[in-house]
């Protein structure tokens, strides 16, 4: 049986942006572990590079030479021919993923299979966002080269994605959050324990290989947003004020100049690490003392489940975090959590977990044991194994 994983945006910005890290290519590596045939089918902007990844998963690229309607259903239609699997598996609720899988469902009655990972209105304002245009703006929305008419993937398009998902013949999204909203089967993101395997590496020698030796090193391995808290921890390194503390970021942002705002007003706590290939990410989180993931109380925040916490507990590492969305039930006992927005108590967690640092390390170990037993690779092909045997029963 093959599935064609579809992802609307492989280019380095989107999917693609962290070589094989993120939601479709472990959803992809899950799915075959079950002997299942897999290939990734997406759009990259015409000037992009291919996408490049550390997986063994075949990915078929369709340059997106046309960003706006109607000359994007040229790009649409090169896709559509790409998509071969038994069953379709649309990543997002997004007309450049989710409508074209559930156009490919009219054409030849395959079954489609719909992740969502995302609130994606949840960036526009979530259920208050409306589109009521005046007779002008109508027409500037649909006439103008770029009118926001014109977009795929404008808001108005992706309401409509979204009063669609029960066409899907399956329904999976990886927290509470999105359950509630949308229904259908918990598939947590699962880790790959045996890459992230601390026994594999020695945290003084990755912290010499970056340069971190003289450092307590906080590390936030992901791209920093407003609502992901890193300002809080920012704040928090300011109150302790100990010149031996750093937070180090891993890969910064490819959405916009945030990294620098930062950078600005707490470059003296900040340490860049470049975006690394998939397989170095276990070399650098050994290098951590502590990982830290200090969501902010949004509905973005919420919807997510952060991948960046399931790289520390792979790696035995104390993990700092907030009381967000699904996080608390994850880490359960084998972490640290705080309020989010709330830099004093990030400090005295901080100054607490350094100064019972043997106790620190054994809720590390507890939090790998629980990765491996409930958020790895073979965890989630478990539940993805049930979800095909449905889907080809139908």
């Amino acid at each position: 049986m093959k599935i064609s994983v579809v992802v609307g945006d492989l280019s380095s910005s989107g999917a693609g942006r962290w070589g094989g890290a993120v939601r479709p290519f472990l959803l992809s590596q899950a799915l075959q572990q079950l002997n299942l045939e897999v290939e990734m089918v997406g759009f990259v902007q015409n000037e992009d590079q291919p996408v490049t990844t550390n997986t063994q998963i075949p990915i078929i690229s369709v340059p997106r030479k046309h960003n706006f309607y109607p000359q994007f259903f040229i790009s649409a239609q090169q896709l559509l021919r790409q998509i071969t699997g038994d069953i379709i598996y649309a990543y997002k609720p997004k007309p450049t993923s989710w409508g074209l899988s559930l156009i490919k469902k009219w054409q030849t009655h395959r079954p489609v299979i719909l992740d969502i990972d995302d609130w994606e209105l949840s960036w526009h304002g979530g259920d208050q966002w409306k589109y009521s245009p005046t007779f002008r703006q109508l027409a500037r929305d649909v006439l103008k080269p770029d009118g926001a008419l014109r977009q795929p993937d404008y808001p108005f398009y992706l309401k409509w994605m979204e009063s669609l998902v029960s066409k899907a013949d399956v329904i999976t999204t990886h927290n509470q959050f999105l359950q509630k909203r949308f229904g259908g089967v918990y598939v947590p993101n699962g880790k790959d324990v045996h890459l992230f395997d601390p026994a594999k590496y020695n945290p003084q020698d990755s912290r010499s290989r970056y340069g971190l030796s003289e450092y307590r090193i906080l590390m936030f391995p992901g791209a920093p947003r407003p609502y992901k808290g890193v300002e809080d921890v920012l704040m928090a390194l300011d109150r302790l004020d100990q010149p031996d503390l750093r937070l180090v970021i891993v890969g910064g942002s490819p959405y916009d100049n945030y990294d620098q705002e930062l950078t600005d007003k707490w470059g003296r706590w900040i340490i860049k690490i470049p975006k690394s290939p998939s397989t170095e990410m276990p070399g650098i989180v050994a290098a951590a003392h502590i990982i830290v993931i200090p969501q902010r109380d949004s509905p973005a925040a919420q919807a997510q489940f952060p991948l960046k916490l399931t790289d520390g507990m792979a790696m035995a590492k104390p993990i700092l975090s907030t009381r967000v969305g699904d996080i608390p039930e994850i880490l359960g006992d084998t972490g640290y959590i705080v309020d989010p927005e709330s830099p004093e108590q990030l400090a005295e967690s901080i100054q607490s977990i350094f100064t019972h640092w043997e106790e620190a390390e054994a809720k590390g170990k507890q939090a790998r044991l629980k990765c491996t037993a409930q958020y790895s690779l073979e965890a989630m092909s478990a539940i993805l194994s049930d979800v095909i045997a449905k889907v080809s029963s139908q």
